[in-house]
């Protein structure tokens, strides 16, 4: 009896499958290494995604103050008192100043004001006040600040007690009513004890040097001096409204034409305050005068100012400038554009010519990546320079490339290669750009684009 193998047996593969299977495997082999070789060797692009955001234009300018000042003048010679602080406000009952022909009263009045000692616990109150303020507010940047508020509050200190000895001396006043004589504001006003020359300038006639002020210089008056008849004794500002007259580009007067206000800045404490504008021509160049109806006071001992014009606060999509790129396009007349083809998509009908040499039509449905009134601008990707459109309506003919155009965009990576978008950009400054949102064939909130936009192409594969 013949004995069982017990070897199992099973089905043979042909040579036909074997090969199949090992060309299959090496195909997605190559595939694999050639993505990941791509991976390697290729330049990692970059990404930003675009957010909602806002750009305030600042920009800073110097210009002159204009207020409406009218000098006072001694009409007698001796020596000059003041009772009032500087840029404070006075009514006509006020006592400004006093004039002693002799000099006997304003000695003493003199010297009591060097003696802090008769200031009322109400007025070292205010001084304290003021110091804290002051420390408050101080930058180290502005370091020349502090003689200015040094100067402005010994003089405030000094009328106070030229004041109170005023008050004090008052038998002594009446004894000398021959040689001592006391003058009151001839109006309501804010006193000023300087003058610069330019009290009687206007926005009509001054000039470009005046705006530069390189040469600029005032001179202050103080309590104890010697004046003759004539001297100037202070100046009194009697009108609310004010302005600053800058000098303006072009380009700034024209985006201001249309404009009756502006929002301002004070560079001097920050303040801020809406200005009336007024916008002419002098010599060929163009100026601004900002009027103010508040805030006088508080720049009344100012000639120059620096000031911030707040022209701009545009919002919309917000990108790094380094994203934006130009692409230059063909533009084609809309009267060539039709619906046909297998979809509702506007196309071309182009002029092609067989490998026998007949001629005939084809229908192509381009890209269109923007519009205006007369013309839609396509890239190179269905249509090349020289190929012929033909209209459908008229049969007239245009060619491919009679008319190109640059235009401004960002390189869209969403699906992970590029396409270039369009952009209509409101405003930008050094870093970023604002960009007009929900516009057609432009880019959307949280789209995430190319940073460097100048080192991709259309259709780039992004890592």
């Amino acid at each position: 009896m013949a004995r069982k193998s017990n070897v199992t047996k099973y089905p043979r593969f042909t040579g036909t499958n074997f090969n199949i299977g090992f060309v299959v495997f090496f195909i997605i082999l190559i595939y694999v290494a050639f993505n990941v070789f791509t991976y390697i060797t290729s330049d990692s692009i970059a990404e930003y995604e675009v957010t909602q955001g806002r750009i305030a234009s600042t920009n800073v300018y110097k210009g002159i103050v204009l207020r409406e000042e009218t000098v006072y003048y001694a009409t007698l010679s001796g020596t000059v008192n003041y009772y009032i602080a500087n840029a404070d406000k006075v009514s006509s009952s006020d006592v400004v100043y006093s004039v002693d022909t002799s000099g006997d009263i304003a000695e003493q009045i003199t010297t009591a004001a060097e003696d802090g000692r008769s200031l009322a616990a109400e007025d070292k109150e205010e001084i304290l006040t003021s110091l804290t303020e002051f420390a408050a507010s101080y930058d180290s940047v502005s370091f020349s600040e502090v003689y200015s508020f040094k100067e402005s509050l010994n003089s405030s200190i000094s009328q106070t007690l030229s004041s109170i000895a005023l008050d004090n001396l008052s038998d002594e006043i009446d004894e000398s009513s021959d040689t001592f004589y006391k003058y009151t504001a001839s109006t309501p006003g804010i006193v000023l004890f300087y003058t610069d020359g330019y009290e009687d300038l206007t926005a009509e006639d001054f000039t470009a040097d005046d705006l530069e002020g390189s040469s600029y210089s005032k001179e202050s008056y103080g309590s104890g001096r010697s004046v003759e008849q004539g001297d100037v004794v202070y100046k009194l500002v009697t009108d609310e409204e004010w302005s600053v007259v800058i000098a303006i580009s072009d380009d700034l007067a024209e985006e201001l034409n249309e404009t009756d206000s502006v929002s301002v800045t004070f560079c001097k404490d920050d303040y801020s305050a809406a200005a009336s504008t007024t916008i002419w021509k002098k010599d060929g160049d163009y100026y601004l005068q900002l009027t103010f109806k508040t805030a006088m006071i508080r720049y009344a001992n100012e000639r120059y100012l620096e000031i911030e014009l707040d022209i701009s606060n545009q919002e919309g999509l917000k990108i790094p400038n380094s994203a934006i790129t130009t692409k230059e396009f063909y533009t084609v007349p809309i009267e060539y554009f039709l619906k046909g083809g297998d979809s509702d998509s506007e196309g071309l009908l182009v002029q092609r010519t067989s490998d026998d040499g007949e001629v005939y039509t084809e229908f192509v449905a381009p890209t269109v990546y923007y519009q205006t009134d007369t013309y839609y601008y396509i890239d190179d990707e269905s249509v090349s320079e020289g190929d012929i459109v033909i209209s459908s309506d008229t049969s007239s003919e245009y060619v491919i490339g009679t008319d190109t155009d640059e235009l401004y965009g960002v390189y869209n990576i969403n699906k992970g290669y590029a396409v270039f978008k369009i952009i209509n950009i409101l405003y930008e400054n050094d870093e970023y750009t604002i960009v007009e949102s929900n516009t057609s064939y432009g880019i959307s909130l949280y789209d995430h684009i190319a940073l460097n936009g100048s080192n991709v192409n259309e259709d780039d594969f992004i890592n």
